[in-house]
């Protein structure tokens, strides 16, 4: 898990660069790396990780913030958790059964990041995640490894998703 971090931290420092909000992008990347492997792993996305994310992501963002002296990336950030939050809360009140209440949670701790780059990273990591996810439900029922109606944990397909976003914005 270790190079797994390393190769991620290397993407986040190439595409973000020096610059105050890269702390904040290291901490997602390791959170992110340890909550794919628990979700992998456990089929959970334990609070234990994800709900700390909340307070000390948007710390870190409210610090780069200050030193930047750029208010409205902040607001995106915030606009952006809130509603990637939503999205999520209200897919699982319509469809329980197809995302989790850890799910729902990550989704607002993506949105903070997300949001803070801006609405084409917010939509893209949106739809990235939903893309990755069900080409791998695609590969798994083509390989007669699972059925349309086999659970897969969605967290690791967000986190990617995510960071793609991040790399491609």
């Amino acid at each position: 898990m270790a190079s797994a971090t390393a190769a991620v931290w290397a993407l986040l420092a190439w595409r973000i660069g020096l610059v105050p909000e890269l702390p904040a992008f290291l901490y997602l990347g390791t959170v992110g790396t340890l909550l794919a492997a628990v979700d992998l792993a456990v089929r959970r996305l334990p609070d234990l990780l994800v709900l700390p994310s909340y307070p000390i992501g948007t710390g870190l963002l409210m610090v780069a913030t200050l030193v930047a002296a750029e208010f409205w990336p902040l607001v995106g950030a915030l606009a952006g958790a809130v509603a990637l939050w939503a999205a999520y809360a209200v897919q699982r009140l319509f469809a329980a059964r197809s995302i989790g209440r850890g799910d729902v949670k990550l989704a607002g701790v993506l949105g903070l990041y997300l949001g803070w780059l801006g609405s084409g990273a917010w939509l893209l990591g949106l739809v990235a995640g939903f893309f990755f996810g069900g080409l791998f439900g695609i590969a798994l029922i083509a390989l007669r490894k699972a059925t349309r109606k086999t659970e897969i944990p969605f967290g690791p397909f967000m986190l990617l998703g995510a960071l793609f976003a991040i790399a491609m914005s």
